[in-house]
């Protein structure tokens, strides 16, 4: 045996204690023993009902869940902390694409196309004109690249992305990447490329938006997914706009601690999914039960858990319930332009996505849980040290695991420098944005387990004076970390 054996094993030992120790607390284990699997399966059983039409953004579905979710909020004793009582309203416009005067051509390598208006989609903000613009073509091998990438690479091209299949998770975070860079134009190609009619923008955040064309089946399509060097001409008519509001569902557990209650720790899940199918026979909602009741449903579990401890934990915590992640981020965006808690004193964020089924693609996922970005910061051991405390395993996903990073609203939270990661059970499962992803497929008691995990993992930071850092060895996290140093250095000037 190797003399650093008995040294390395002491070491983890070591680290290891403060997670046994608080997992041993009697108020701990009974805020842990609280967690219960019924009760998920009542709430998720509701949050994805046919009742509320899939939970678009907007609608009348997506609203009845915000009062469903302001409601347990309410229950469990958390103090509200939007502008409208737990309501954070968002003001936003919904934008209407207009037909008369669209005008699309391609051209290069000596060939044309000019699609009729009926193939093309359009979603914009306002009018746009373009001529003789580069277009750059993307795949999926180019996504690392692409997040390396400034708005200065891309401002001056229409960037066009195909879309191999509905089930093309490449594409989309290819997609999430470059749309935040903010091109010329986006163009989407191929059968599972849908574009949608009506776009919607933060009023806020409107001048920023890319302008994105989705084409259908046909010569213009087919020129792109195969040509290089190609130029595009064209001219889209202002849409018309419409004023709606959306909410983020927000709670507070006050800390216990004089000094440590004014930093903070964020647990947040998307309570929004795909709406309805406009056309079709028979079942044509996405219930959205995994994807992602299942993590607003363990947001509103773990706050109740945790807000009936005495004493509380020493950090505050903030419960958000976000809406239109599926739209690309819009409330956790939302959110950090307007946080609730300063960012600077928001320690970390764990944000909750697919924790409900355990039939991955991979194999059953059973007593197990990942977090994207693994190795960008030390938040992730740390709920590995929890896991091992209530029997769930922790890891890495070495296929997925950075790849999913921004798939989802951590995103958000870390672009702007704090420490964020989204735990997820099945990063695959057959459902994924399908019809069939509905509440009697989660399995809610290796849920509740998991979410015991979380709840443990959340009391560690909470309790310790030392707050989650980025890693800065690791050159994916590096903007992440300038992020932090940037948002901290701000504070002291």
């Amino acid at each position: 045996m190797s003399p650093l054996r008995p040294l390395a094993g002491l070491l983890v030992a070591l680290v290891a204690a403060p997670a046994a120790e608080l997992a041993a607390d009697p108020n701990v284990r009974a805020a842990l023993d609280r967690i219960s699997a019924a009760s998920m399966r009542g709430h998720l059983s509701f949050l994805a009902s046919d009742l509320l039409e899939g939970r678009g953004t907007p609608s009348r579905g997506l609203d009845i869940a915000a009062e469903y979710i302001a409601a347990q909020y309410r229950r469990a004793g958390l103090e509200p902390m939007g502008d409208d009582g737990y309501f954070q309203t968002a003001r936003f416009s919904t934008f209407e694409p207009q037909k008369e005067g669209l005008k699309f051509e391609l051209e290069g390598d000596g060939k044309q196309a000019a699609p009729p208006a009926d193939q093309v989609t359009t979603a914009t903000t306002s009018a746009v004109s373009l001529s003789a613009t580069p277009v750059l073509r993307l795949t999926a091998a180019d996504a690392e690249k692409a997040a390396q990438w400034k708005h200065d690479d891309v401002k001056d091209k229409a960037i066009a992305i195909h879309f191999r299949s509905n089930f093309d998770r490449e594409g989309f975070r290819l997609y999430s990447t470059v749309r935040r860079l903010r091109p010329a134009l986006l163009i989407l190609t191929g059968s599972a490329a849908r574009g949608r009619r009506t776009q919607l923008v933060a009023q806020d955040a409107r001048e920023s938006e890319t302008p994105v064309i989705t084409l259908g089946e046909g010569d213009a399509a087919k020129l792109l997914e195969e040509t290089d060097g190609l130029k595009i001409s064209v001219t889209i008519p202002a849409p018309k706009e419409t004023a709606v509001t959306l909410r983020n569902v927000a709670g507070l557990l006050r800390g216990s601690d004089p000094v440590l209650k004014d930093s903070y720790i964020l647990v947040t899940g998307h309570y929004d999914h795909m709406g309805i199918r406009p056309t079709g026979d028979g079942d044509r909602i996405f219930n959205g039960a995994n994807d992602d009741a299942s993590g607003t449903v363990s947001v509103m579990e773990i706050a109740a858990a945790l807000a009936g401890m005495s004493p509380k934990p020493k950090r505050s915590i903030v419960f958000v319930a976000l809406f239109g992640e599926e739209l690309g981020l819009l409330g956790s965006q939302y959110y950090g332009r307007h946080p609730l808690a300063p960012l600077v004193k928001t320690i970390a964020n764990v944000n909750l996505e697919q924790v409900g089924r355990t039939d991955s693609s991979d194999g059953p996922q059973i007593a197990m849980g990942s977090f994207t970005g693994f190795d960008y910061s030390d938040m992730p051991a740390l709920f590995e040290r929890a896991g091992a405390q209530v029997g769930v395993k922790v890891y890495k996903d070495a296929k997925r695991s950075d790849p999913f990073f921004s798939r989802s609203d951590n995103q958000a939270l870390a672009d702007l420098g704090v420490p964020s990661h989204t735990l997820c059970v099945a990063f695959e499962f057959p459902d994924y944005h399908g019809l069939g992803d509905e509440w009697q497929k989660i399995d809610y008691d290796n849920m509740a387990k998991v979410d015991r995990m979380v709840a443990l993992g959340v009391l560690m930071m909470a309790d310790s004076d030392a707050p989650p850092r980025w890693n800065t060895t690791d050159a994916k996290a590096k903007k992440y970390s300038d992020a932090w140093n940037a948002l901290h250095s701000e504070a002291t000037h």
